[in-house]
């Protein structure tokens, strides 16, 4: 009986978990045999439902983390064996390649770990003109396992070596620039025209994707620009993580640059906005969606259900209809889309994170913003730098002019999954016997008063007669478990978090052990 190809390895294959956001995992669990069976599996259930046709071109991009290139090399060959083409985009931001694609009809793979550390990476992928779906993971899931039945089944070949390295080089087709140009395209009619001229804008590049074109933007819309500690090394910076050595350089770069009128960045591939006010003080991304959704005149706006209850407060007060959803981009889109298909226009939808996403096309002025039900970065941060410009006001009083709820966000790390979803089910009943539970471990004396309420739309959000709020939910594509926090200071938001994430014994831990 001849040696498979599974025979032959010599670790056992760590399948990737698919999240919100696609897949995700490790570097080293990432192998090329690992990424080429997920991609040979997404297009053969593309092929499956008929959203593609055998010869299909892919878009194909990747940010700038150093195991790119290599998944890059196994996904290619993964298209190619399945039989379609490859527009191969090169390394922009994914909001400018899922542009591209959305604009062109053809799917997308991209390469990108996001905001998590430098030794995870993913696959995002996209159908034809569109994100996937919750709906669709079950019949992914089933496409990838076939694949990898055949896959591991086969005899020995040319393939894969022992460690489920690729052998053969796939020598990618030159770049198609025109997806960066349409994606600056998308913007410049819109804002052009001196919109920010007098403004003095430091942009954070750090390894971002998107470092060139916002400079390039800024720079286009009049603004004085000045880029600021590009890096060779890949930074994971979280828009939901804002750490204590964050908020310390964004403060610095306002002392260094006092006359700044705003400090701008993205994560790594450009899909989560940083709007750091002139102060130094960074304004979380469900506020800065409000502020977009404002600006936009949306009719229905859509975010998850971890957003801060001002968001609520001030969108109705607009007349704007807000719509909860899970936490996920891919819930966003669905009630998006339901939204757009019962007549509401125009529709926006966001993430706590910032990743703003349109569900119609939108006029600004004299032109036409087109629809893009992907999460991204730069329309918000042009939304609150151009609102704040045509109020004439600061940054920060764009800000000052939402209800003065405060939150923070943190997580711990490495964090077992199995832990994560046993507190789910623990206390995902919002009964008498859960609110005294956790009452054990939010504490009266630690500010929280009595729990009042438990929503386990996603995650367990619970509200406290002190007007608190703690939101408690593991990561949907990473073994991480995060907080949230909703109250009427700063510094009160800043300590529930704190309190939460204490090690050795913060509240999370102590949920964990009783879970």
């Amino acid at each position: 009986m001849k040696m498979t190809l599974l025979d032959s390895l010599d670790h056992k294959p760590k399948e990737l978990a698919f999240g919100t956001s696609g897949l995700r995992g490790l570097v080293a669990d990432m192998t090329d045999l690992e990424c080429y069976i997920n991609t040979r599996g997404f297009v053969e259930f593309l092929l499956g439902s008929k959203n593609i046709k055998s010869g299909t071109s892919f878009g194909l991009a990747g940010d700038l983390r150093d195991s790119t290139p290599r998944i890059l090399q196994a996904v290619a060959c993964g298209i190619l064996d399945s039989g379609s083409k490859i527009n191969f985009l090169g390394f922009i931001p994914t909001p400018a390649a899922a542009y591209y694609c959305v604009r062109r009809d053809i799917p997308l793979a991209m390469i990108t770990g996001s905001h998590i550390p430098d030794d995870r990476n993913g696959i995002k992928f996209y159908k034809k003109g569109a994100e996937v779906l919750k709906e669709d993971e079950v019949a992914i899931k089933s496409a990838v396992a076939n694949v990898r039945q055949q896959i591991y089944g086969q005899p020995v070949d040319e393939l894969f070596n022992k460690t489920g390295e690729l052998l053969k080089k796939i020598e990618l087709p030159p770049q198609d620039k025109t997806a960066a140009t349409d994606y600056l395209q998308r913007y410049i009619p819109l804002f052009g025209n001196n919109s920010l001229a007098g403004k003095k804008l430091i942009v954070y590049q750090h390894s971002s994707l998107a470092a060139d074109m916002l400079v390039g933007l800024m720079k286009g819309f009049g603004a004085e620009v000045i880029p600021v500690d590009r890096s060779e090394k890949f930074i994971p910076i979280d828009t939901e993580n804002i750490t204590p050595q964050n908020q310390a350089y964004f403060k610095s770069l306002a002392a260094k640059f006092p006359d700044n009128f705003a400090i701008i960045s993205t994560d790594g591939d450009g899909d989560r906005p940083f709007v750091i006010d002139q102060r130094g003080i960074f304004h979380r991304g469900d506020i800065l969606g409000a502020i977009t959704a404002e600006y936009l005149k949306a009719q229905v706006a859509v975010l998850p259900i971890s957003a801060s209850d001002a968001v609520d407060t001030y969108l109705s007060s607009l007349g704007i209809k807000i719509v909860h959803t899970k936490i996920g981009s891919p819930y966003v889109i669905a009630a998006m889309t339901e939204a757009a298909q019962n007549g509401a226009d125009p529709v926006v939808g966001w993430e706590v994170n910032g990743g703003l996403m349109t569900g119609s096309d939108i006029k600004i002025g004299n032109e036409m913003l087109l629809a893009l039900p992907t999460r991204d970065a730069f329309l918000p941060i042009f939304c609150a730098l151009i609102a704040a410009t045509q109020k004439g006001c600061k940054i920060s009083e764009l800000f000052a002019g939402l209800p003065q709820r405060f939150t923070q966000a943190g997580l711990l790390d490495n964090f077992p999954s199995g832990t994560s979803q046993a507190i789910l089910v623990k206390y995902a009943q919002d009964s008498e016997a859960n609110h005294q539970e956790l009452e054990k471990f939010f504490k009266s004396e630690d500010g929280f008063g009595k729990v009042t309420g438990i929503n386990s739309l996603d995650g367990i959000r619970i509200t406290f007669t002190s007007g608190d709020i703690a939101h408690v939910r593991p990561s949907g594509n990473a073994p991480q478990l995060r907080i949230y926090s909703v109250s009427d200071s700063q510094k009160r938001a800043d300590e529930i978090v704190g309190l939460a994430l204490a090690e050795p014994n913060g509240i999370l831990r102590k949920i964990a052990s009783s879970a």
